[in-house]
C-alpha cells in the first residue's frame, strides 16, 4: 500500500484524481486532499506521505516554490501538469514523474508501477533545481501552453495565441488572437502567477496584456494601448511608467 496526498489549487482536478485512483490503484490509500498549497505545505511538514501528487501552476504558491520552502522530503513526487509535451522534457530530465492534464488512466498506472519500485525516495534540492533549470528553459518557448478550467473540462491555450485578459470582478475574459472571447472562474491576479513568467503587463486594474501585440501607445494622463485587434485599453497613470519601460525592454 502506498499512502498519498493530493495538491492542486482546482477542486475538479483533485475530485477526478481521486476517482481514477480509487477505481484503478486500489493500492494507493488517500489521506490528504489539498485545494490550498499553503495548508498542504502545513501538513507535509507534520509528516510525510508515500507519495504526494503535485500541481505545478498554483496561484500564491506554485508546485517548486512549495517544494522550495519544504526542503528535503522523503517522499516520491508525482507533478501534474498542463504543460505541452515539449516542455515535459524538462521533468523527464530532472528524473521526476509527471502525469499531464487531463490524466488519463493508462499514464496513471504506468506511474503506479514506475513507483513501486522506488517506494522511500528523497527529494533533493539538486533535483529540484535541475527541474527549476530546465522549467525556466522550456517555458519561454513558444510552444509552451497554459489550461484554462471551463464547465466542461480543461481547454489549453496556446500563451502566445493570447493577446490580452480583462478582469471582470472574480471572473476574467480571455481575448485571443483568433478572436475568441472566453469567460474564465480566475481573476486577473491568479492569471499574473502563471502568466507573469513571460512577456505579460498589467496595465490597469482591468487589464493584463501581452507586449508582444501593443500595435501602439496613445499618450495622456495615463495613455491607452492598440493592441493588434484593433482594442484600446487604458493605461492606469500609476502603472504608465513601468509599462513604457516593459515595452523599451
Amino acid at each position: 500500500m502506498f499512502t498519498a496526498i493530493l495538491i492542486d489549487d482546482e477542486i475538479h482536478c483533485t475530485e477526478t484524481l481521486q476517482e481514477k485512483l480509487m477505481l484503478y490503484c486500489p493500492q494507493v490509500e488517500i489521506v490528504g486532499v489539498f485545494n490550498d498549497p499553503q495548508l498542504a505545505l502545513a501538513a507535509l511538514r507534520k509528516g510525510s506521505p508515500d507519495v504526494v501528487f503535485l500541481d505545478v501552476d498554483m496561484p500564491r504558491l506554485n508546485g517548486f516554490a512549495l517544494l522550495e520552502q519544504l526542503g528535503k522530503a522523503d517522499f516520491e513526487i508525482i507533478f501534474t501538469t498542463a504543460y505541452d509535451q515539449f516542455a515535459l522534457q524538462a521533468f523527464k530530465m530532472s528524473a521526476f514523474d509527471y502525469l499531464l492534464k487531463p490524466v488519463e488512466k493508462e499514464d496513471l498506472l504506468k506511474c503506479m508501477e514506475k513507483l513501486k519500485t522506488r517506494k522511500g525516495g528523497t527529494i533533493t534540492d539538486d533535483q529540484l533545481q535541475i527541474l527549476m533549470q530546465h522549467m525556466h528553459h522550456t517555458v519561454q518557448s513558444d510552444k509552451a501552453k497554459i489550461a484554462i478550467p471551463t464547465m466542461e473540462g480543461l481547454e489549453f491555450f496556446y500563451v502566445r495565441d493570447i493577446l490580452y485578459l480583462e478582469g471582470q470582478s472574480n471572473y476574467s475574459r480571455i481575448h485571443t488572437k483568433d478572436g475568441k472571447s472566453i469567460l474564465v472562474t480566475k481573476t486577473l491576479k491568479d492569471f499574473e502567477e502563471s502568466l507573469g513568467q513571460y512577456q505579460f503587463f498589467r496595465i490597469h486594474l482591468s487589464y493584463y496584456i501581452n507586449l508582444a501585440y501593443v500595435k501602439k501607445y496613445i499618450r495622456g494622463d495615463g495613455g491607452s494601448v492598440v493592441m493588434e485587434n484593433g482594442a484600446e485599453l487604458d493605461v492606469s497613470r500609476r502603472r504608465k511608467d513601468d509599462f513604457i519601460r516593459a515595452l523599451a525592454i
